[in-house]
């Protein structure tokens, strides 16, 4: 279990999913993790754990050694002004979850001199099945692993260069939603066919949930675990056939193109 003490100001979805994941996994000691945010009323549930609860983000951080920042975007500016002048950058590291907000403009809202991630995790997280990227910046690798532990309480972790972070949002956060409007579909189609909708739920999302792990299990190419069930002149095949027909890998590649190309006009 790790000693270092951890703050996450702004306890939103993303930050309750990290404060879930440290404390099930018992990552650290519960009175090790403290959470900030201006309402607290929600978090009486992590206090009754053990874990520290306040409104007061400088005196959550005095302690920390990682501070978590998990805010909204149009919320950094003035987090950062707050806290920036409080921040010990030769003990302290700064995590920042905040979509859009890259390491340069921390550094120039903190310290060139700090210690910084930042990290992509999904809504997964909330179960533990979160695929989170993390980039970062003046990190050794002592600090690196400790990371890397700590967003493994919420799922996988990957390592990447920060300008794939874009990227990894549209992959790997709204391919969230692409996923499930796929599940839509399937129990949508399975309804005309004959299932009611809770049998068709479930298996449509157990069949999803199968096909993905075969992935990651065997570490095979999705072609490959195609072949196994597509037979000769077999129903699977002209399914199959038919949907690209229609433009179905071709849609979803532009879909991914199309939330890419948004990001990148944003920002």
């Amino acid at each position: 279990m790790n000693t270092q003490k951890i703050t996450i100001i702004g306890v939103g979805n993303i930050g309750t999913a990290i404060a879930e994941g440290l404390i099930r996994n018992q990552f650290c000691k519960v009175s090790n993790v403290t959470l900030a945010k201006r309402n607290t009323a929600t978090l009486h549930r992590f206090e009754e754990q053990g874990a520290k609860i306040t409104s007061d983000n400088v005196k959550a951080i005095s302690e920390a050694d990682y501070i978590i920042l998990a805010v909204k975007p149009f919320q950094i500016r003035e987090i950062a002004e707050e806290i920036a002048p409080h921040v010990d950058y030769t003990k302290q590291v700064l995590i920042s979850v905040i979509t859009g907000v890259w390491l340069e403009d921390l550094k120039t809202l903190f310290s060139d001199e700090a210690v910084l991630f930042r990290a992509m995790p999904n809504t997964a997280a909330a179960i533990g099945e979160s695929m989170t990227t993390v980039a970062h910046c003046n990190a050794t690798q002592e600090e690196l692993s400790f990371v890397t532990s700590l967003f493994e309480t919420v799922g996988e972790v990957v390592m990447i260069n920060e300008q794939l972070m874009d990227a990894a949002t549209v992959l790997g956060a709204c391919g969230t939603a692409f996923a499930l409007r796929y599940i839509r579909a399937n129990i949508q189609g399975g309804i005309e066919i004959g299932f009611d909708a809770n049998t068709a739920t479930l298996i449509a999302a157990q069949t999803v949930k199968g096909a993905a792990s075969l992935l990651l299990e065997n570490k095979t190419h999705p072609e490959q675990e195609i072949d196994k069930v597509t037979t000769p002149k077999g129903c699977t095949i002209a399914g199959l056939n038919e949907m690209e027909h229609q433009g179905f890998s071709s849609s979803l590649i532009r879909g991914l193109k199309a939330s890419y190309d948004k990001i990148v006009k944003d920002m």
